[in-house]
């Protein structure tokens, strides 16, 4: 007897924190997915349909569609959002309205604000050079990282205030996505908060999680290949 397979399927790269970050929601709701590799840069022809915007993670849901467009969901926060629909516990959007504007706006934040200072401006100079046996572009990441993110990190430690989680007073998906896109910076360089006491202590908590660890340690263990040790940017 063949073994069942689960119904999420994420296609992707465990090297994008939007499927951590999927992949994240799933482990802490305790539904079971898998990951299905794709390189983006090379993508399959059937990939293309069912991803407008050629990005990763697609969603595929096997119990609506086992191929094709049925059943597919381009985009992080739109699979999340599907997750949090089909499996609704444990919450991880509050229920109260305020909170809940505050966790989407969280989100997306990370998701374009700080994913653009941190993966564009530090991950990918540094280990997309590498892969390719080329010089890290230091120079490019210790400029984000001097420049671009402080303003950043200003904001996420305003917004969250000294407390626990960014939204209401369970954890949710900012917290989450704020996690993965900072540990995407963390794969390739060090990261020191010391500015940001709140950010640190919050980060840290969030590391320790094991449905954030070990999405976390798959793309690590990938990094490490090329990069052994992360750089100091300061």
């Amino acid at each position: 007897m063949t073994e069942s397979r689960p119904d999420l399927v994420l296609y992707g790269s465990p090297l994008s924190p939007f499927l951590r970050k999927a992949a994240g929601v799933c482990l802490t709701k305790g539904v079971a997915y898998e990951v299905e590799g794709v390189n983006i840069f090379a993508p399959p022809p059937w990939f293309l349909d069912i991803s407008p915007m050629k990005r990763i993670p697609v969603l595929r849901d096997r119990s609506v569609a086992e191929e094709g467009l049925a059943g597919t969901i381009p985009d992080s926060s739109a699979i999340c959002a599907y997750i949090e629909k089909k499996h609704p516990a444990p919450a991880l959007y509050p229920a109260d309205p305020m909170a809940y504007g505050e966790a989407l706006f969280i989100e997306e934040f990370a998701d374009t604000s700080l994913a653009m200072a941190g993966g564009l401006g530090i991950f990918r100079p540094i280990f997309f050079a590498m892969s390719k046996g080329e010089e890290p572009g230091l120079e490019k990441a210790r400029d984000a990282w001097a420049s671009q993110l402080p303003p950043i990190f200003d904001i996420l430690e305003k917004r969250l205030d000294g407390r626990a989680f960014f939204a209401g007073d369970a954890l949710s998906i900012a917290d989450i996505t704020v996690a993965c896109v900072l540990m995407q910076i963390a794969l390739v360089a060090e990261m020191p908060l010391d500015r940001w006491p709140g950010l640190a202590a919050h980060y840290a908590a969030m590391r320790a999680l094991p449905a954030i660890a070990q999405p976390y340690a798959a793309a690590e263990k990938i990094v490490r290949k090329a990069l052994p040790e992360p750089f100091d940017l300061t």
